[in-house]
């Protein structure tokens, strides 16, 4: 698996296994010595002349099917395999913030489909409009958990394992470490190695020690491990992000839903616009909320640089929280969310609905009702149609609704302000067939005109009518209400994700800011009886030193009260 497992995503993190120090020792004198002898030795022995120049043939072996598989797994696992699947999962997201997803904006992405229809439909097919729903998403997301898991928790164990064994002897020949140090000092050398146990345990090292034989004797400690813990931990709080990103996939919900002023929204499945449930959901763990939005505020900016720029939405609505009980005022805007028994409505945009009413010549009503039209720019020039199927033939109406009203060559009609300053409609009348009889789904939003007749285009401001040519009856625009866009969500693992994610950004610091590091201390006897005091320490971890850490100990020594008289030998 590598020494650096994971220099994962955000950080340049040391994430050398447990066992790195120990593994990367300097070669001692003795094995130095033995290898060499035993090269020596090889080359003073007589050659042995080849019995043929026949080149040996074998049949190959192939893997067999346990080799395969051991092969795939260790793949699968591997630090190489794990970022580019992450890579993977980064390409895959673009999608969701470049196209309209139908669980935020479920509008856009009809239309999207209405605009580019051969296009939009592919797009569908292939998940670009629920790209974090879609199976290709699914896949490198499942296999991205796989290759952390059997990364991360084999690592984990081997980690724990070391946290409980005794730190490592000292090398044989410390004078090759990065920092090191040597004393000759007059004292008893148990003392010292006493005094260096009793240091460093003060200092919180985790020490290990020998007696002193009347040869040598040494103290090994060791300290940082917390770098290893917390790039442990961030890694496996990345893997609770995973499962907990899992659960509300699989547990929750998210509905969109278009209510005007003046209408209700009950929380069952046939109300929403779109609704995209997990697999594991149940429709009997929707409340039974209901509310009326009674009015929709929304204010711009006026003048300036950011004139036209939004400066309050909010969604004033009667709540009524479970059937039977009392309605209540409640507000919702957009970083405040409405929340019942744990769903999260969030309004997430609005819009005009002009009030269309439709006359015959005898001056009946045929058609009356608010259409939703949507926004097409910052200044809310919205399109939308209106179909009459009870006329024979039957009326179609499509057109613009402008909140503040203008007319040039150029843009023709458009808003000049996001505000109902000077609202009016400029609207186009279709007879023939509609097309609903033919059984294919329509979209509301759309007016389908090849086997229709266009009568004229009118414009009208709220009061006015428009007298449809050939007897067709009348068109009055009454007036107009605002719509708002809201999404209805819950999502079970929302708590877990929050503490993974402070657990991975308490582990990320763990792992930026301790430094892994062991010093040793060894003491024996010079020829003249003295006592010689080495001390020694090396690091791992990138852009830090073990330099003080050597020079705080080697100067407690000299200060201890144990030790007489000290002459520095050598550095």
């Amino acid at each position: 698996m590598g020494k650096r497992f994971w220099g994962f995503a955000m950080s340049g993190i040391d994430a050398g296994n447990g066992a790195d120090l120990a593994a990367e020792e300097p070669t001692t004198d003795a094995s130095t010595d033995a290898s060499t002898d035993a090269s020596t030795e090889a080359s003073a022995e007589p050659s042995t002349p080849a019995l043929s120049t026949q080149p040996v043939q074998t049949d190959p072996v192939g893997l067999g099917l346990l080799g395969w598989l051991r092969w795939v797994w260790r793949t699968l696992t591997s630090m190489r395999t794990a970022l580019v699947l992450l890579f993977l999962l980064a390409l895959a997201s673009i999608p969701g913030s470049i196209f309209p997803q139908r669980g935020s904006a479920p509008v856009k992405v009809t239309q999207y489909i209405t605009d580019k229809p051969v296009l939009g439909r592919f797009m569908d097919k292939i998940g670009m409009f629920d790209v974090f729903a879609s199976p290709w998403f699914a896949a490198i997301y499942i296999l991205l958990f796989v290759s952390l898991a059997g990364c991360v928790l084999p690592r984990t164990m081997q980690h724990w394992r070391i946290l409980r064994s005794r730190p490592p002897v000292a090398p044989r020949n410390l004078s090759r470490l990065d920092e090191y140090r040597v004393l000759n000092v007059d004292a008893n050398s148990q003392a010292v190695l006493d005094d260096a146990a009793g240091i460093l345990r003060r200092q919180r090292w985790r020490v290990d020690t020998s007696q002193f034989d009347g040869a040598t004797g040494w103290v090994a400690a060791e300290k940082g491990y917390a770098r290893e813990t917390g790039n442990l931990v961030f890694h496996l709080a990345l893997l609770g992000l995973l499962t907990a990103v899992g659960l509300g996939a699989l547990l929750g919900f998210r509905g969109t839903v278009i209510v005007r002023e003046g209408s209700s929204f009950a929380d069952t499945r046939a109300q929403f616009d779109s609704f995209a449930p997990g697999r594991w959901f149940n429709d009997s763990s929707l409340p039974p909320f209901a509310f009326t939005l009674t009015d929709f505020v929304a204010d711009y900016q006026r003048g300036g640089q950011q004139n036209g720029a939004a400066r309050e939405f909010s969604a004033k609505v009667k709540l009524t929280s479970e059937p039977g009980s009392a309605p209540e005022a409640r507000t919702i805007e957009v970083n405040d969310p409405l929340v019942v028994d744990g769903v999260k409505t969030f309004l997430v945009g609005h819009g005009y609905a002009p009030t269309i009413t439709v006359r015959d010549t005898k001056g009946q009503v045929i058609f009356r009702d608010s259409v939703v039209f949507l926004p097409q720019d910052g200044n809310y020039t919205s399109t939308g149609v209106a179909k009459v199927p009870d006329t024979v033939p039957q009326l179609g109406l499509q057109g613009f609704f402008l909140p503040t009203a203008a007319v040039d060559a150029v843009l023709g009609p458009h808003s000049t302000f996001p505000a109902p300053d000077d609202p009016a409609v400029f609207i186009s009348a279709w007879v023939g067939d509609l097309g609903l009889d033919s059984g294919r789904a329509q979209s509301v939003y759309k007016l389908d005109t090849s086997a229709m007749q266009r009568l004229g285009i009118e414009a009208l401001r709220p009061g006015e009518s428009w007298t449809l040519p050939g007897g067709h009856g009348t068109v009055t625009l009454d007036g107009y209400v605002e719509w708002a866009s809201f999404t209805v969500a819950r999502d079970p693992g929302k708590g877990f994700a929050l503490a993974s994610a402070i657990a991975a950004i308490a582990g990320l610091a763990l792992s930026l800011l301790v430094r892994r590091r062991r010093v040793w201390v060894r003491v024996s006897l010079a020829g003249n009886g003295d006592t010689v005091v080495e001390v020694a320490g090396m690091t791992r971890s990138e852009h830090a030193t073990v330099s003080d850490d050597v020079e705080e100990l080697t100067t407690a020594l000299v200060a201890s009260a144990r030790i007489s008289s000290s002459t520095p030998a050598g550095a």
